[in-house]
């Protein structure tokens, strides 16, 4: 802790950077971008309405607001806008914004003359706890969420908690879904902490398992813890779900399939849906998804090598699972509220 500033360290070997969690964070950005860098490009969405200083000369690309920017259109424009401005291999791009920024920026980084440098600004409790994190960068596609990507580190990430209190209540309920899978990882007592902690323990938390396995031959995939459902979710419904909140019904949804393939008892899928309830997120699909469809797009998840995966609990913790019944699942789907 520095000055009321808490600093993780994300431990890559060089690839090692520093991400800082606090009021005020926002001001150690300029130190931590690379030092031959002279030009930053930002990367950000008009609401965020965040102004940063890194120090360099800078140009602003704002991307469309909402998880249709994720594409490769916009990938292509905003490479085609580094050109323009004269970004070299040098330079460096910084992501400002929620995790559709930092995916968008970091991808972008990660293409562009083959990858230049990115920072990532968090303004949203999504993006500190976990978006910003870990170099996972990516873009959706009708088939699917984030199935175009690359791991791609920043060189340093900022979480200035000030960000949060602009933000409307259910962006934020959204952040905690992310928490409360990381409640299930093993962080212990997460509601009881100031939110610069809340934030930090997360961020030390996927630290740590980024640093065993950054590119998600095996430790990492416990990351996912919940996202299966939540990512066929966001793509059936059209992205009207807030990605935490499909989190929470995917946590829910896991833990109740977990039960079914006898791997739980009710008294753990009743702790899981008191915390996600506990978080105000929802614990029950919206109306209008159909099994089918939602089961054919978890058949895409990018953990899937052997029909369908998810990562469940179990007397051990959480693993992945591979081989998941259909019919379990299909049943398991109706007690969330799938047709």
């Amino acid at each position: 802790m520095n000055g009321g500033l808490i600093k993780v360290a994300v431990p890559l070997g060089e690839r090692s950077y520093e991400v800082v969690v606090g009021d005020g964070a926002d001001a150690e950005l300029a130190a931590m971008l690379p030092a031959r860098a002279r030009r930053a490009a930002v990367v950000t969405q008009a609401p965020v309405g965040v102004e940063v200083d890194t120090g360099r000369q800078q140009r602003r690309f704002e991307v469309p607001d909402g998880e249709g920017a994720k594409s490769l259109g916009v990938v292509e424009e905003l490479c085609r806008g580094f050109a323009s401005f004269g970004l070299t291999r040098g330079d460096v791009v910084v992501g400002v914004g929620g995790g559709v920024v930092t995916d968008l920026a970091g991808f972008a980084a990660a293409v562009y003359m083959r990858g230049v440098a990115v920072a990532h600004v968090a303004t949203t409790l999504l993006a500190q706890v976990d978006a910003a994190i870990g170099g996972k960068t990516g873009v959706n596609l009708p088939e699917g969420k984030n199935l175009v990507g690359a791991f791609w580190q920043p060189v340093g990430v900022v979480c200035d908690t000030r960000h949060l209190a602009t933000l409307p209540p259910r962006q934020l309920a959204s952040g905690r879904g992310e928490m409360a899978k990381y409640a299930f990882l093993g962080v212990a007592d997460l509601a009881d902490l100031p939110i610069e902690e809340q934030v930090a323990a997360c961020v030390a938390c996927k630290a740590e398992v980024v640093a065993s396995d950054e590119r998600e031959s095996g430790g990492r995939a416990l990351l996912n813890y919940g996202h299966t459902l939540a990512h066929a979710v966001e793509t059936a419904g059209g992205y009207g779900m807030l990605h935490g909140e499909a989190v929470g019904v995917g946590l829910v949804f896991a833990a109740r399939l977990a039960r079914r393939l006898g791997r739980i008892d009710d008294d753990r899928v009743t702790e899981h849906e008191r915390l996600v309830g506990g978080f105000s997120l929802p614990t029950r699909l919206p109306p209008g998804l159909a099994a089918e469809e939602l089961i054919g797009l978890m058949g895409h998840d990018k953990k899937a090598v052997a029909g369908l995966t998810f990562v469940l609990d179990g007397p051990s913790g959480l693993e992945v699972v591979t081989d998941v019944g259909t019919a379990e699942v299909a049943a398991t789907l109706a007690e969330v509220g799938a047709r």
